[in-house]
């Protein structure tokens, strides 16, 4: 048998030898994630490594979403997929991505000593929310929006990250796989069974993700679905068809008996918060997908207009950069 230059199976593709791995930074479902050096260019990167569990099967699919996603998606706000460069063997796929210095929610449990300050929230709240917009704009729904898929750089940069959920939208919505959105930020429509998933789900794990930033913890922690939706009841009250008309469509309305709780606890869960603070949060923690507010509208709220006013990113506080620490292996 004879061995096939590189080129001939990977085109242009560059290889893995040409980048120095210096530690682990993290693993996902897809992939474990390595801080590297590339060789030529010095610079430091992020470079994760595509699991392949069945590599007859080819590269998975979501796998093939996200690079296909990430190679058209450019904003500072998303983070920016660089190359793809191969290994020795067919099965050994690397995208390799900008580096940024912190994942939020290890900065958030592992990393800070108090939590981050109002001004700043609205700094972070903001990039998110532009982000957001960003891949709206462009018919793309993250589906899985959470504090550990959220990076931030040394220059106080917030990158949206992991695209191995996401998904091109359009209308009508199309099916898709119910199981999405790790459980605490998973929207109520979709822990009811719905299959048709519109732009709103991300905004409702936006609504969970800053109110999780307020409070510097996690906001709603289910243990399972219907602890999920029990707790969703207890903070926001339960939702019936006055305030969410098609409540009676979603597949599981019925077969889940949701805890019966008349009233809306948001404001004194966060008392120090301002009306137009609480509206913000009431507007993306909206049962009803259909009057769920988005992205555009999200940006326009006089919240993040009004004082305290959000710190620029460059005046965000840096901390110890942990992610170069970890094990190399």
């Amino acid at each position: 048998m004879v061995d096939l230059p590189y080129h001939s199976i990977y085109g242009n593709c560059r290889n893995i030898t040409e980048f120095d791995k210096l530690n682990r930074i993290g693993e996902g479902s897809y992939g474990v994630v390595y801080r590297a050096r590339d060789l030529d260019s010095k610079e430091i990167v992020a470079i994760k490594k595509i699991r392949m569990e069945n590599e007859r099967d080819g590269i998975p699919v979501s796998s093939l979403r996200e690079i296909t996603l990430l190679v058209n998606l450019k904003h500072i706000n998303i983070v920016n997929l660089k190359d793809v460069v191969v290994g020795k063997q067919l099965d050994s796929i690397f995208l390799v991505m900008e580096y940024c210095e912190q994942d939020l929610s290890s900065l958030l449990y592992d990393n800070m000593k108090a939590p981050f300050t109002e001004p700043q929230v609205k700094c972070l709240s903001l990039q998110l929310i532009h982000g957001v917009q960003y891949l709206h704009h462009n018919f793309v729904i993250h589906r899985d929006l959470k504090v550990s898929n959220l990076l931030l750089t040394d220059k106080g940069i917030l990158k949206v990250a992991d695209f191995g959920l996401a998904r091109n939208y359009g209308l009508p919505a199309a099916p898709m796989t119910p199981t999405i959105v790790s459980l605490w930020y998973r929207a109520p429509e979709v822990l009811l069974g719905c299959t048709k998933h519109t732009l709103a789900v991300d905004m409702w794990s936006v609504g969970c993700i800053i109110a999780e930033l307020f409070d510097h913890n996690v906001f709603l922690k289910g243990k399972s679905e219907k602890d999920q939706l029990d707790l969703m009841c207890q903070m926001l009250g339960t939702p019936n068809e006055a305030i969410w008309e098609d409540i009676r469509d979603m597949p599981l309305y019925g077969k889940i008996i949701l805890r019966q709780q008349p009233y809306n606890n948001l404001k004194h869960k966060f008392s120090w918060l301002s009306a137009a603070g609480l509206n913000l949060l009431n507007s993306l923690l909206t049962y009803d997908p259909g009057r769920r507010i988005t992205a555009d509208e999200t940006l326009k709220l006089s919240y993040f207009r009004e004082s305290p006013l959000p710190i620029e990113p460059e005046m965000m506080p840096t901390f110890p950069q942990r992610r170069n620490r970890s094990s190399k292996e």
